[in-house]
């Protein structure tokens, strides 16, 4: 007898390897799902501008890499001390003028030519809400507690999120046709919306991708969002707010991903690369001694081995 309810995932027919590269964009889930494939080895950019949550801030990120632009000093603001770009970020943030903006846009030149090489696009939608600032209309990816009176709130439609995103796969398409676009609705609950709000806003969210899957071939969905409304569906899986998710979640949902876009080999091999990242953050009590010399020529064989099986896998250190 199943006491849950299991979420039935197609076969894809779309498979991630070592040797493929990856872009991942979004919410903290993003952040999540980016963190596991970095631990894995696998040849992964992650939010070049930072967590961003609504679709237009988004889409603004991939306008700046696909331009390959670059900031200038006038596009910051002041703000509590702070130089910051609403299209960034507070990570991005900086005291110094100077040197934010070359931390923007040392970001924003490797996460341009990381779109161009990548094989797969990874956006996460938070949140339908948005905010834009009254005195230049820009979308606010952060408002960066600049006052509330600043900005207008505002809940996009599901149509103008598709016409957004339209637009914008066929720049991507035309820039890299060999790129897949995977979307993914966070299950992280925006409460500040209310419960009414939210489920609003999620439903907004998957009708604009239905609709967009349902237009482009090269884009497919992964049911994060339903991962966990249906199959997790217990306080459990949360984390003390109750809003966002556990590591147990996150660690779950990872399980699924790998049984919908690795084959046999990838998961075999990512096993191996696990074992020996979990190996390398071993801190010894005693490293002068003739077992801790053997284990870590034991750790270089293993490295050594599974760099003979994919030459893309770099590990993060070797000491």
């Amino acid at each position: 007898m199943d006491f849950r309810t299991r979420i039935e995932i197609p076969p894809s027919p779309l498979r991630i390897t070592h040797d493929s590269r990856l872009l991942l964009l979004g919410s903290c889930f993003a952040e999540s799902i980016g963190q596991k494939l970095r631990n894995g080895c696998f040849r992964t950019d992650v939010n070049p501008c930072g967590i961003q949550y609504n679709p237009l801030s988004v889409a603004g990120t991939l306008q700046l890499l696909a331009e390959k632009k670059q900031l200038g000093p006038e596009e910051l603001l002041q703000q509590n001390g702070l130089w910051v770009s609403l299209q960034h970020h507070g990570s991005f943030s900086g005291s110094d003028r100077e040197t934010c903006l070359e931390g923007i846009n040392n970001r924003l030149h490797a996460g341009a030519r990381h779109l161009r090489e990548a094989d797969q696009l990874l956006i996460t939608f938070g949140t339908a809400w948005a905010y834009r600032y009254r005195k230049t209309g820009e979308i606010a990816a952060n408002c960066h507690r600049f006052p509330g009176t600043d900005f207008d709130r505002f809940r996009l439609k599901p149509d103008e999120i598709v016409a957004e995103y339209t637009t914008l796969i066929k720049t991507l398409s035309a820039l890299n046709p060999a790129l897949h676009i995977i979307f993914t609705v966070s299950p992280v609950r925006h409460w500040k919306e209310g419960a009414h709000g939210n489920q609003v806003s999620k439903s907004a969210l998957l009708l604009a991708i239905d609709e967009l899957a349902a237009h482009f071939k090269q884009v497919s969905y992964f049911p994060s969002y339903e991962i966990l409304m249906d199959e997790l569906r217990d306080y459990r899986f949360y984390d003390t707010d109750m809003l966002h998710i556990s590591g147990q979640a996150v660690e779950y949902i990872w399980e699924r991903f790998r049984e919908t876009y690795f084959d046999r080999a990838t998961d075999e091999l990512l096993k191996r690369v696990e074992k020996i990242q979990k190996s390398l953050q071993h801190r010894p009590f005693r490293p002068d001694t003739p077992e801790y010399e053997q284990f870590k020529k034991h750790l270089l064989r293993e490295m050594e081995e599974v760099r003979s099986v994919n030459q893309n896998i770099e590990f993060s250190s070797e000491s």
